[in-house]
């Protein structure tokens, strides 16, 4: 690996996470060591530990600031006005899934941080599930102010169990044996059922 050099403007912390993602991209999480980390910052170990006491801890920091960039897409969409709320909905989680699909099966050894994350930073985990569910109220609210959708429950429990029939499609460990295009069309296919159910007192 090579060494990133440093200057004085540079902020320690994102050095320390472009060091550790490019390690943990191509040798996994667990093959990866805070020493290494620092060895490719150019720092003391002890100099790494002032800014993430852990190597989970650098694992969560990547981890949200790939969330906090999609989030930008998702909310890109979601404050379209041109698009109807179903539309909206189904570019939602189309969107999600091919941003992710993309991204573990250009870094496979990503596969290896999100299991661990799911394992050791629980809460982290459901912090981004509680957000998921705000944004697919957000729609529903919407869908429910236009005539698009007739919510069969208070809009929160609509959320939650819209959230749980498109669950496959955030979780990339359950992925492993399918292409895209496959998963696109399941994707449609469980949206269409959602869409029924929502338009069904219409």
């Amino acid at each position: 690996m090579t060494t990133i050099q440093t200057t004085e403007k540079a902020d320690p912390r994102e050095t320390i996470l472009k060091a550790a993602g490019d390690r943990i991209l191509h040798y996994g999480y667990n093959k990866t060591t805070m020493s290494e980390i620092a060895a490719d910052c150019g720092m003391s170990a002890g100099n790494i530990y002032r800014f993430y006491p852990s190597k989970i801890d650098i694992a969560e920091a990547m981890t949200r600031k790939f969330a906090q960039n999609s989030l930008a897409l998702y909310e890109e969409i979601i404050r379209d006005a041109a698009r109807s709320a179903t539309r909206k909905m189904n570019d939602f989680f189309l969107a999600r899934l091919e941003r992710t699909f993309r991204v573990f099966e250009a870094h496979p050894k990503l596969m290896e941080l999100a299991e661990i994350m799911g394992r050791e930073r629980p809460e982290y985990m459901a912090e981004e599930l509680a957000q998921e569910r705000r944004q697919i109220e957000h729609i529903l609210d919407e869908g429910q102010k236009s005539g698009d959708f007739a919510l069969p429950a208070d809009l929160t429990i609509t959320a939650d169990l819209v959230q749980c029939a498109m669950m496959k499609f955030r979780i990339p460990q359950l992925w492993t044996t399918e292409k895209l295009e496959a998963l696109r069309a399941e994707l449609e296919g469980v949206l269409s059922l959602i869409f029924t159910g929502l338009s069904a007192r219409r």
